[in-house]
């Protein structure tokens, strides 16, 4: 990449809010019972973390968001656009991230990884991530459909 192409990253807009879903669909990360508009739109009412997206000129080729609870960090929907990846752009945003959170005085970032997916756990595992002696439980409170 040309100085003039070098990855920006910034706060999410609403003026990258179909490219961002479009880029989310692109990596796998969507699921018939999470709408991502309405995972956007709850992110945007979240005073405690960001959301960031990764541009190439005009167009979003990356996103993450992570928030902070006061006790540990977390990380969701960190994507890369597929033409992009293993390109150390991930890397990027998940350095941006660390260092959000610990700015904020986050001790600790958690993160989820679904089962069988090896390459993303590789990617992590290369950033200093472990698993945790944990096992994560869920409830779903609203559903979205």
């Amino acid at each position: 990449m040309s100085s003039s192409q070098e990855p920006k990253i910034t706060h999410f807009e609403e003026r990258f809010r179909q490219e961002v879903i479009s880029l989310w669909e692109k990596c796998g990360l969507t699921r018939a019972w999470n709408d991502p508009d309405k995972d956007i739109d709850r992110k945007l009412s979240d005073r405690n973390g960001a959301f960031f997206v990764m541009l190439l000129g005009d167009q979003v080729i990356g996103s993450v968001m992570a928030s902070y609870d006061g006790h540990r960090g977390s990380i969701y929907y960190l994507s890369v656009e597929p033409g992009h990846q293993s390109s150390g752009l991930g890397k990027l945003l998940m350095e941006h991230c660390e260092a959000f959170l610990e700015a904020l005085g986050c001790p600790k970032i958690n993160l989820f990884v679904r089962r069988g997916n090896e390459h993303v756990l590789k990617f992590y595992e290369k950033l200093g991530y472990i698993e945790d002696k944990a096992v994560p439980l869920g409830k779903r409170l609203i559903p979205d459909n």
